[in-house]
């Protein structure tokens, strides 16, 4: 039983674990990675074909965004996930295809008008509709057998509708394991969706760190934040734009305006219009108000009983062709637009951005996390001028943050999350962080609860059965070829080999742990003579 760690080792995006265990290949998601590179991946040990399951714990693309890259590359498995994550994945998987396909497309055009060589998309609609095929959903708390000694339970993890910490129950030649994986870990209190539900009993953890070091605002009324900012436009003749992820963050932004109109907490604007500008976000909107009742808090199953739908009221309007999407920014009525994508990487918000950022009485208003190099980061950290499609815009509107809406819990959160076990776990492994909120909440872990906290590079290997590490990887930097100069790339890309080839060195010492000493003596003499060759 051999755990690799690959994708999310002190990074914040492109989840992916690989479990080699009771004669299955089990994936643990499979996600893009999204915003800044800041290392380099390992590969994945084994091809795509030989993987038996992928196990989803939610549908969010930096956890999701690859599977169908893997059908396309040979995996005809099973994807397991709750049922809700199934109907997300529909319509994000699709939608991701179709941004694979038109970011080939208008690459190509350039590259034909340059002489240079054509690229391909990273997986098309077709990869995306075949993987689809593949998805088996199950209900929160069910368990699951994959196969002899394997069995894997999802429990409401409260980030997303349908995501869930997936437990995961190993025994092979008498040896017994339980694994977690947390997924992400949500915020307390949110709109719609329950609250993370507490596992109380695991061998090993693997657990995200997004706001290890990071608090969010405490007594943060959400509904007057969002009055305030939408007053203050509105009364300035400009609109306020938001971007939101279409799953997830648009859902309950329409559900804090359902109650601030409801309740007539914006004054002198009445049934002013709100915007919802994204095919994706209007397809989720419908999943959410399908009878997913099973994923609902308390305060919206009330709504939904009283006949209230708690994502719809009067002056909502739907985006979906494209001609649709340019009206908007030619009506000069002061309104709400909410569009995707929510870092402002990719999609129609960057639009709405270059038509709304340069005027003084507009609002751009940020209402989750922004990774490092997305345009939501540079605009949060004090840009005064973006480009966007190849023209200066100077940044004058208003930029206003939400950042206690993140769908993520904070440090003090993902504490309580652990803190819930009541059994030792041997350890815990951090992952889904950058490299000061992985080794803050490792300190904390350690201080607070007496567990044993660890943060893998990618490539390191854990054996579940002797419970040591069989390989500690170290950080490989990622060079980003369009970025660099020629020479520059040459000389980074040779290093990051290198690296690679010392990573490999070092595996091969420490499996020779158990070697004849005349063979480990001659294996020494080969090091030194190559130090000697190569010190400077």
């Amino acid at each position: 039983m051999k755990l690799h760690f690959i994708g999310a080792a002190h990074e914040v995006t492109g989840s992916l674990h690989y479990l080699d265990a009771c004669g299955i290949r089990i994936i643990i998601d499979l996600g893009m990675e999204q915003g800044q590179n800041k290392y380099q991946n390992a590969d994945l040990p084994v091809p795509y074909s030989d993987i038996d399951y992928i196990l989803l714990t939610h549908a969010h693309i930096d956890h999701a965004g690859m599977i169908p890259y893997a059908y396309k590359n040979g995996f005809h498995g099973t994807v397991l996930c709750t049922n809700a994550t199934k109907a997300l994945s529909e319509i994000m998987l699709r939608d991701s295809a179709h941004i694979q396909e038109s970011d080939a497309e208008y690459k190509n055009r350039k590259a034909r008008r340059a002489g240079r060589a054509l690229v391909e998309p990273i997986y098309d609609l077709n990869d995306a509709n075949g993987v689809l095929t593949h998805f088996r959903g199950v209900d929160y708390g069910e368990m699951v057998e994959l196969a002899d000694g394997v069995h894997v339970r999802y429990i409401d993890a409260g980030h997303l509708l349908g995501s869930a910490s997936i437990e995961v129950y190993l025994e092979e030649n008498s040896v017994s394991r339980k694994l977690v994986f947390s997924g992400d870990i949500g915020n307390f209190h949110k709109p719609l969706i329950r609250d993370p539900q507490y596992i109380q009993e695991a061998d090993y953890i693997i657990m995200e760190s997004t706001y290890g070091n990071r608090m969010h605002e405490t007594d943060v009324d959400h509904i007057s934040d969002l009055v305030r900012i939408i007053q203050e436009t509105l009364d300035r003749g400009g609109n306020v734009v938001l971007p939101a992820f279409a799953v997830g963050r648009t859902q309950e932004l329409l559900y804090l305006i359902r109650r601030i109109k409801s309740e007539g907490l914006v004054s002198g604007h009445d049934n002013f219009p709100v915007y919802v500008d994204s095919p994706l976000a209007v397809e989720a909107t419908h999943v959410f108000r399908r009878n997913l009742e099973d994923c609902y808090d308390d305060e919206t199953k009330q709504l939904v009983e009283q006949g209230i739908n708690p994502i719809h009221f009067r002056g909502l309007n739907i985006a979906v062709s494209t001609d649709e999407s340019r009206a908007i920014n030619f009506d000069s009525t002061p309104k709400v637009i909410i569009s995707a994508s929510g870092m402002c990487d990719a999609g129609r918000i960057r639009h709405h951005i270059k038509h709304n950022l340069w005027r003084p009485e507009c609002s751009i208003v940020f209402a989750g996390y922004q990774a490092e190099g997305t345009l939501g980061r540079i605009l949060l950290d004090g840009a005064d001028t973006v480009k966007l499609f190849g023209e200066e815009i100077e940044v004058r509107a208003h930029i206003e943050t939400m950042q206690a809406m993140s769908s993520h819990a904070d440090q003090a959160g993902l504490l309580q999350w652990v803190s819930a076990y009541k059994a030792l776990p041997r350890r815990v492994f951090l992952v889904h962080g950058t490299d000061e909120s992985m080794d803050v909440l490792s300190r904390l872990i350690e201080e607070k609860t007496g567990y044993t906290a660890e943060c893998p590079y990618s490539g390191s290997v854990f054996d579940l059965t002797e419970e040591k590490w069989e390989f500690v990887a170290y950080p490989i930097p990622y060079v980003q070829p369009e970025k660099e100069s020629r020479t520059s790339y040459q000389k980074d890309s040779a290093y990051a080999r290198l690296m690679a080839a010392y990573n490999k060195l070092l595996l091969a010492v420490q499996s020779n742990r158990n070697g004849a000493n005349k063979d480990l003596a001659k294996f020494t003499s080969q090091l030194l003579n190559l130090y000697e060759k190569w010190i400077r």
